[in-house]
């Protein structure tokens, strides 16, 4: 039943990334004062499915220089990575759970990064080799934070497991406990997607579209789901762990889309940062703040625990 649930999910949430992209171009439209897709079926809701057909029946082509088989393998990893988060998420009504969840994707997102750097690097182009290691650089600087930020509330849940957030957040979200917090968590899952205004990997203004520059056809568009999948995984984890968690409401489906909505949002409204900001705003800021915060809450469960 397992494997049928998460067979399940995938599919849903390959469904979802195709209206995904289908919502981000409508926005983005509306926000640049223009229509967007409304051609192919009903409001352009044939649209996603048009250019999927598209891009998986284009020609297949790579660079006569590049690494041939880790060029090939580099995008299928990012999108397998991709999938193998989705274990996560919570299941109430078959009574399985993950209960080491957080350090799971600790491991998955620590391992994204190889995808990213094995395309740019078997290219064997500058912009693509460039892009990848801004990737890795900009990655592994906002992990550290991230993983300071997940300390912060493994203190307040004491678990890994991603049922408990649900279970603690009754009465209040963790939101409203830790507001910047959640402010630099969320600034930090931009990073984490390599999403405007933090997409120097795909800097198309001086990298050419970046680490994915020479790919086209199906590598092109397995790049692409991977990077819209993480845009939801990273949705539904901030969900629930600072929304609430109640994954079998309605509401919990109405936050994930408030969510990738802001996603969408900043990437029309806010230009790109400078790459030595972007590195200064994680190591001067995020990481400070964060290591801080742990240690006054560590000291004030110490306290409470000791009277």
């Amino acid at each position: 039943m397992y494997l049928v649930y998460y067979f399940f999910i995938i599919i849903m949430v390959l469904m979802s990334v195709a209206f995904v992209t289908l919502f981000e171009r409508k926005i983005l439209s509306y926000i640049q004062l223009r229509k967007g897709p409304n051609s192919v079926g009903f409001m352009g809701l044939l649209q996603p499915f048009s250019d999927g057909m598209k891009l998986f029946f284009k020609e297949q082509i790579y660079p006569l220089k590049s690494n041939y088989s880790m060029f090939y393998m580099s995008p299928i990893l990012m999108l397998v990575l991709s999938m193998m988060l989705w274990n996560m998420f919570p299941i109430y009504y078959n009574f399985i759970s993950f209960p080491l969840g957080l350090l799971f994707f600790l491991c998955c997102a620590g391992m994204g990064v190889y995808g990213v750097l094995g395309s740019g690097w078997s290219s064997n182009s500058i912009y693509s080799f460039l892009g990848g290691l801004r990737a890795v650089a900009q990655t592994i600087s906002y992990e550290v934070s991230m993983a300071l930020i997940l300390l912060n509330l493994l203190l307040f849940t004491l678990s890994f497991n991603l049922m408990s957030f649900s279970y603690y957040q009754y009465k209040i979200w963790f939101m409203f406990l830790m507001m910047p917090l959640f402010f630099c968590w969320m600034s930090t899952c931009l990073a984490e997607t390599n999403r405007s205004p933090f997409d120097f990997a795909e800097g198309e203004s001086e990298l050419v579209s970046g680490f994915n520059v020479e790919y086209s056809s199906g590598s092109f568009a397995y790049i692409f789901l991977s990077e819209y999948m993480n845009i939801i995984f990273m949705s539904m984890l901030s969900v629930i762990m600072f929304l609430g968690g109640d994954t079998y409401s309605v509401f919990f489906f109405l936050k994930l889309g408030i969510l990738i909505f802001w996603f969408i949002w900043v990437r029309g409204v806010l230009p790109r940062f400078r790459y030595d900001k972007l590195m200064s705003l994680t190591w001067k800021l995020f990481l400070p703040f964060s290591l801080n915060i742990f240690l006054f809450n560590l000291g004030m469960i110490m306290l409470f625990m000791g009277t």
